[in-house]
This record gives C-alpha cells, sequence and structure tokens, in this order.
C-alpha cells in the first residue's frame, strides 16, 4: 500500500510537496463540486496503479464531504465514467 499524502487541493506521493513523486490536483469551484484537472506519476511509479489509488482518495474526499466530481482531466474522466462504483460522486 502506497502512503497517500494530502496537501492543499492535491493528494500526492513522495517526501516533498512541492515535488511529488505522484499527485492529482483538484479546484473546489464552489461548496458542492471538485474539478479534477491534474493527475502525474513519476516513471518509476509508472505501472502500479498509483494514479489509480490517488483518484479513489479524491472520490473519498468527495463523498465525506457530499461533492460531486468533475474530472477534467483524460484519467480521471475515463476511470471514474469505466467505475460504477464512482458514478455517485460523478457530475453529470
Amino acid at each position: 500500500m502506497t502512503t497517500i499524502k494530502k496537501a492543499g487541493n492535491k493528494f500526492y506521493v513522495g517526501e516533498d510537496v512541492k515535488t511529488p513523486l505522484a499527485e492529482i490536483t483538484y479546484v473546489e469551484s464552489n461548496r458542492s463540486l471538485v474539478v479534477i484537472d491534474h493527475t502525474y506519476v513519476s516513471d518509476e511509479l509508472r505501472g502500479q496503479g498509483i494514479a489509480g489509488e490517488l483518484l479513489e482518495q479524491v472520490v473519498l474526499y468527495a463523498r465525506e464531504h457530499n461533492k460531486k466530481i468533475k474530472p477534467l482531466c483524460v484519467f480521471a474522466k475515463k476511470r471514474m465514467e469505466d467505475t460504477v462504483e464512482y458514478h455517485d460522486v460523478l457530475a453529470q
């Protein structure tokens, strides 16, 4: 299991929030909407499912705060559309 940290409007992997090994960033555009705008995974972590773990953290955050998610990031958009379990927080 990867250690995922939260700082501001991002979840990330690594020791330094400014230079993470992987991250997913979002903007809270209003009280009920989270917009995922970026996902990054370094070459050394790629292929290990880290991006999916980061997305799961945003989904959990949205559920805990009664928010919907609008994924602008291509990865997050595809994964959320393809994962039925995420449809409860996917903004239409």
